[in-house]
């Protein structure tokens, strides 16, 4: 469900460590006890790059940090934690993405990268996340740099 606030898209997503959900795949643990989020009013952020999540939620989750990169924003370049792989799900579409950290006051911040991976868009006049017009709403996946053996149906 998305929610429009003073002009800011919101939603909810669902967040699961993708390492608690292998281990399961792989019946080293049971599937009710993969370490997953929901977060009701995540920021829809298209100047973002990735899905960003505060520290506590990153604790939460269990994930552990892989790297650090720079990060530049309107109040200069820093540089930021990057975190195992998660699985976000927005409106029944799911994809993998790495988690930025941002500091516990951010909220959790849907970027650019995320929405492409859901075939998602705003919706300036509505307000909310729909799906892609181009694709009639349906999740699709585009790649235009070779031909596919045979067309699909």
């Amino acid at each position: 469900m998305e929610q429009t606030l003073m002009g800011r898209v919101r939603t909810e997503v669902m967040v699961e460590s993708m390492e608690d959900l292998w281990a399961a795949k792989k019946n080293l643990c049971e599937a009710d006890q993969v370490r997953r989020i929901v977060v009701k009013d995540a920021l829809v952020d298209t100047g973002a790059t990735t899905l960003a999540l505060p520290t506590r939620l990153i604790h939460q989750l269990g994930l552990k940090q892989v790297s650090e990169k720079r990060v530049v924003g309107s109040n200069g370049s820093h540089r930021v934690a990057i975190y195992d792989a998660v699985r976000i799900t927005i409106q029944d579409r799911f994809c993998t993405v790495d988690v930025m950290e941002v500091p516990d006051e951010v909220p959790v911040l849907v970027g650019q990268i995320p929405l492409e991976m859901l075939d998602l868009v705003v919706d300036l006049q509505g307000g909310r996340l729909i799906g892609n017009p181009a694709h009639g709403g349906e999740h699709v996946l585009e790649l235009y740099l070779f031909r596919l053996a045979s067309p699909l149906v």
